[in-house]
């Protein structure tokens, strides 16, 4: 079987994992675990839009998770059907970002890119922040400047609570010359906030108002 799981899938399969473990610490009731139980399946078919075959048999011992004792297995025996995210190198920045000359490809030593929706990375010498990702078939990059605000909000991409600065980036205005600037507030971290993201959805909203 090839790989099938894009990456935001799989973290979101892991959110699932994580909410049948707290499910079975705090409830007792069977009628709920068995409700809780048909719910995760139920969204996690749902990602593929419904799951037969060799894809059930994978992910279907999600069900019987009740602790992390269970989980490590299964998360380990789903892994290899992760599609990895493409390798961000010198010759995707260029092609991507063909203004920002001397802009280096980030570091992908010790990162599995099977847990990547996209991949971000601080230009320290310019102030920006470079983020990129699929989007309607293809890579695409957007970029930004960044300013640590030491603060801890929602994550405008990930939707998570946590350190965030705010991503300000420019896109043409309605007449010649013109700049409009558009600023979201999104994780300090974004090796974490990818590894958080269980759906494209708010980046590729991002990505349309940048465009």
């Amino acid at each position: 079987m090839e790989p099938f799981i894009r990456s935001e899938h799989y973290n979101f399969i892991k959110s699932q994992v994580q909410v049948l473990i707290n499910g079975h610490a705090s409830a007792n009731d069977r009628n709920v675990l068995a409700a809780l139980r048909a719910v995760t399946w139920e969204k996690v078919a749902e990602l593929f839009g419904g799951l037969d075959g060799e894809r059930a048999d994978l992910l279907g011992p999600i069900v019987a998770i009740r602790s992390k004792e269970d989980a490590e297995p299964f998360l380990a025996g789903v892994k290899p059907y992760v599609i990895p995210f493409p390798a961000v190198t010198e010759g995707v920045v260029k092609k991507l970002f063909p203004k920002a000359k001397k802009l280096k490809a980030p570091s992908l030593e010790g990162l599995d890119l099977r847990e990547f929706p996209y991949m971000g990375w601080d230009d320290k010498g310019s102030g920006r922040k470079y983020i990129v990702t699929a989007y309607k078939g293809k890579l695409t990059g957007i970029h930004g400047t960044f300013s640590t605000m030491h603060k801890k909000s929602v994550c405008a991409l990930c939707n998570r609570h946590g350190e965030v600065g705010l991503f300000m980036s420019e896109k043409k205005g309605s007449t010649q010359d013109a700049f409009v600037r558009k600023g979201n507030y999104i994780c300090r971290d974004s090796h974490a906030c990818a590894r958080q993201l269980t759906t494209l959805e708010r980046l590729h909203d991002l990505i349309e108002r940048l465009s």
